[in-house]
């Protein structure tokens, strides 16, 4: 074999295990994940928060009381457990959060929710029965928060930041179901 042909089996080969490394980090080269990976970032002035999560869709199923059911801890998303992190302390209800990373978890009803800090960091958001992989003696902080119904159907699960009012707040949105947690 001449030495050109031997330089590019080098080169395709090295292709082939870069290829393949993406392929395995990412999930596939060709797939869209149901439940794709969101980070959400605020800040304003010293104050930074950020919330990693996974966004499932509705797609045409019932989501509250069904696919998520009513009164048991959800993972708030999909795939790995949701956290939340804050570079300051903040007030949430009565309770001081704080600065640190935690994981976040809620109990949906259809008039209020449930919502938990909790400081230990979890892999994966249940384990192998798809049950929830939460300790609740880790919890720092459990609000409860009113449901507000909307109008228009939100397909994709969807957490943010609303800070438009000057009232900084966590917002969690799925289906025509939106919690809003005060921040302070």
């Amino acid at each position: 074999m001449n030495r050109f042909l031997k330089w590019v089996i080098g080169l395709l080969a090295i292709a082939l295990v870069v290829v393949s490394f993406y392929s395995y980090k990412n999930g596939g080269l060709f797939s869209n994940s149901l439940s794709p990976k969101k980070t959400v970032v605020f800040q304003v002035e010293d104050l930074k928060l950020e919330v990693f999560y996974n966004r499932p869709s509705k797609r045409n199923r019932e989501v509250f009381g069904a696919l998520v059911p009513y009164n048991k801890v959800w993972r708030t998303g999909a795939n790995e457990a949701t956290t939340f992190e804050t570079n300051k302390a903040l007030k949430i209800g009565n309770d001081s959060l704080p600065a640190g990373k935690y994981t976040l978890w809620t109990i949906p009803n259809d008039t209020t929710w449930n919502v938990m800090f909790n400081s230990k960091q979890y892999k994966w958001g249940v384990d192998m029965e798809m049950k929830p992989m939460r300790k609740p003696e880790f919890d720092v902080i459990n609000v409860s928060v009113p449901v507000k119904k909307l109008e228009t159907t939100v397909e994709q699960f969807t957490i943010g930041f609303d800070n438009s009012t000057d009232n900084l707040s966590l917002t969690m949105a799925w289906d025509d179901t939106m919690v809003v947690v005060p921040l302070k």
